[in-house]
């Protein structure tokens, strides 16, 4: 097993928590989200579900994806990394995303904001890990 800096994952998987929150939020992409999912909250309404368990269940995934993409990455430089999330991201999650959002029928605008969060927090998280090698 590679040698991991456990920092440059825990940097990255809070990048990508971070991202998330300001990618999903009323001030890019949450209200066109939620209409594409079905997931609309009436006026003053709560969130369905338990967000403690949303939440940190999001960002422990978020931490094994970066601690895998950090594996993946090995000891590459910045430079690498930020390539190599991108192809990542781009890829294998984006692609994964319409596939299968073209079985399920979903509209192209939910595969543009899920796979646009996912081309970035991976281009992001390589970015993070390539910087931690390059010290």
């Amino acid at each position: 097993m590679p040698e991991v800096n456990i920092l440059a994952v825990a940097a990255a998987a809070v990048s990508a928590f971070l991202l998330g929150g300001l990618w999903y939020s009323p001030v890019l992409f949450a209200k066109k989200w939620m209409a594409y999912t079905g997931n609309e909250c009436a006026e003053g309404e709560k969130p369905k579900g338990n967000m403690a368990l949303i939440f940190g269940g999001a960002f422990v995934l978020n931490l094994v994806a970066a601690y895998v993409l950090a594996i993946f990455l090995g000891p590459l430089p910045l430079k690498f990394g930020a390539l190599y999330g991108l192809a990542v991201g781009l890829c294998w999650v984006a692609t994964s995303f319409g596939v299968n959002d073209l079985f399920e029928r979903r509209p192209l605008g939910l595969w543009l904001i899920n796979a646009g969060y996912a081309i970035l927090q991976y281009t992001l998280m390589g970015t993070i890990i390539g910087a931690f090698n390059a010290v």
